[in-house]
């Protein structure tokens, strides 16, 4: 039974010599994906709830409205919620 060795150019290509030699240097790890979903939900979903409970004590000026659009705050505060739980979930589970 013979051994296929990967070509040469499946290093440049991607291939699995390239994929194991270079493992280690992953820009700010492996889980960077996922560390910014979590963040980025969980800012959408803080941000969104706080503009519908606490609303600003003064405009700044006429353009502004007066609260925020009830409605439409809910669900991206819930979009903001599904995306940081999906994250800590695939952090948590390995």
């Amino acid at each position: 039974e013979a051994i296929i060795e990967p070509s040469r150019s499946g290093d440049r290509m991607g291939g699995p010599r390239s994929r194991s030699r270079h493992a280690w240097s992953m820009f700010l790890g492996e889980d960077l994906l996922a560390y910014l979903v979590l963040a980025f939900g969980a800012a959408l979903f803080v941000g969104n709830l706080l503009a519908v409970v606490r609303p600003p004590a003064a405009q700044l000026d006429e353009t502004n409205l007066e609260r925020a659009p009830v409605v439409r705050s809910i669900i991206y505060s819930g979009i903001g919620l599904v995306a940081a739980v999906w994250a800590l979930a695939s952090l948590v589970s390995g």
